[in-house]
Order: C-alpha cells, then structure tokens, then sequence
C-alpha cells in the first residue's frame, strides 16, 4: 500500500506570511507522484476554501478536499454525539460554517454544547453568557487544546487558553477535538484511505503533531522550522521517527528550486 502525509501547516508550510522554502516544492512532488496528503491544522478560525485561497498565495495549488480543519473534526464530533443539535459558539467562520454543514444550529437557547474555537471574536460579556450555560449543565467542547498562537506580530492567546478560563470558573472540563485526539488524527488518515502503518505525520510540535501519531501508531517527521529544536526532544518521553530541518530535505534534489 502506499503511504501517505498528514501535513501540519504553520511551521510547516509557512511561518507567519512567509513561504517556507521547500514547502511548494514537496506538494508539487506528493501531486507528481500521486502520493495522498492532507493538511491537518489546529485552527479553526478558517474554512478549507480559505485554507487553499493562503496557500495559493505561498505558491502551493491544491483543494479543499485536501485541507482538514479542528473546526471540521469538531463538528463532526458533535453531530456524532448529539445529532442535529444546536451549540453556542465562540469562534469565527470556519468553525461556524462546518458547524452548519453537519446541521447544527447556533443558539444560546438551551444548546446541546458550549464550542470554544480559535479566533479574535470573543468579548468578556460572551464569556459569561458561556459560563451560564456551562453552569445550568451545557457541555463544554473546544476546537483545540493549543494556548498560544504565532501571528507576525508575535504570539497571541489561543483556544486553550480560553478554554482554561471557563474550565477554572465553571469546574467543568473542555473536551479538545483537534490535534493530539486520535478523533481528528485518525479522521485525517481515513479520509485519505490509508492504514495506520501507512501514514506519515509531518509537524513542528512535539505536544500536538509528534504525540497524536505516537498515539496512533503513525510514523512523524519533526521540522526545525517552528516550534520545536533539537533541545526540545529530551523533555518528552516518546520521539518521532525522523528528524529534519526542513521540509525542503523531504524533497527529491533534482525538484529543488535553486
């Protein structure tokens, strides 16, 4: 069976605006060579359409079916647990508009769940309208675990971090869909058909990307390029299989734009 890549995207692909060298060049080869990748990223704030419209402008052409987002895979989880519910929902379009593809209606009426997802929407009076609901027995439910953001003006506050907030005045605890819970992971890897021995997760963090493939079995390459270096290995117990500086050692040199 052929393998194929499970592709983290910024520190991957891209660190803030700028393309990662290599990057279009190992998408181009993985087309060329009819290899199945998906881009699996922990934002939730964009839909695939928009994920591509980016990469476009990185010199990387690819489509939606390509691009698997946390706002998709918690979406999904929902409408498996609760099927054509409702939420309230604290994130931006992504995770609002894979919220109405499954069916899911957004309301602060009675709602099946409280859904954290990443963005710069949230205000402290939508805070409290969450921790109400959470308070009368809502279930609480997050895009994903991760408690920073790199932007181009230097990290931001991310989903977890938020969640953390709720967690502490509610005493509830968040359920995190996106990456390192097999849900997402292993999703990601049936939608492009492929067997656990047959998938390679691509990423530059060792708690999301290198621990959510060791938990399912997957082989992972690690890249220098974002947020993890070499120093960062010895603090956990489990490693991935290969390690590399970039993406561009991926790439067959004869491909390689000097």
């Amino acid at each position: 069976m052929q393998h194929g890549y499970l592709i983290d995207m910024d520190g991957v692909i891209y660190r803030g605006s700028a393309a990662i060298p290599g990057a279009a060049e190992f998408i181009r080869y993985l087309q060329m060579e009819r290899i199945p990748y998906l881009f699996l990223t922990n934002n939730s704030a964009y839909t695939p359409l928009d994920v591509v419209h980016k990469l476009k402008k990185h010199g990387i052409d690819t489509a939606p079916e390509h691009v698997y987002t946390a706002a998709q895979a918690t979406a999904e989880f929902v409408a498996k647990q609760r099927p054509d519910g409702s939420a309230f929902v604290i994130g931006e379009g992504g995770l609002l508009t894979a919220l109405s593809d499954v069916g899911y209606a957004i309301s602060n009426e009675n709602p099946d769940y409280v859904i954290i997802g990443e963005g710069r929407v949230m205000n402290f009076e939508m805070m409290e309208k969450a921790h109400r609901l959470l308070a009368s027995g809502e279930s609480l439910v997050s895009t994903n675990s991760d408690t920073w953001c790199p932007t181009e003006n230097g990290p931001r506050p991310g989903c977890g971090a938020l969640v953390a907030l709720l967690e502490s005045a509610s005493g509830k605890k968040a359920y995190h869909v996106g990456k390192p819970n097999p849900f997402m992971m292993r999703a990601g890897r049936k939608r492009m058909g492929l067997a656990t021995d047959d998938v390679i997760m691509i990423g530059d963090t060792m708690d999301t990307d290198i621990r959510g493939a060791t938990d399912l079995g997957f082989q992972s390459i690690l890249v220098l390029t974002g947020s993890s270096s070499m120093s960062t290995l010895r603090d956990y117990p489990f490693a991935p299989t290969r390690v590399v500086d970039s993406i561009a050692q991926l790439v067959p040199a004869k491909l390689l734009v000097a």
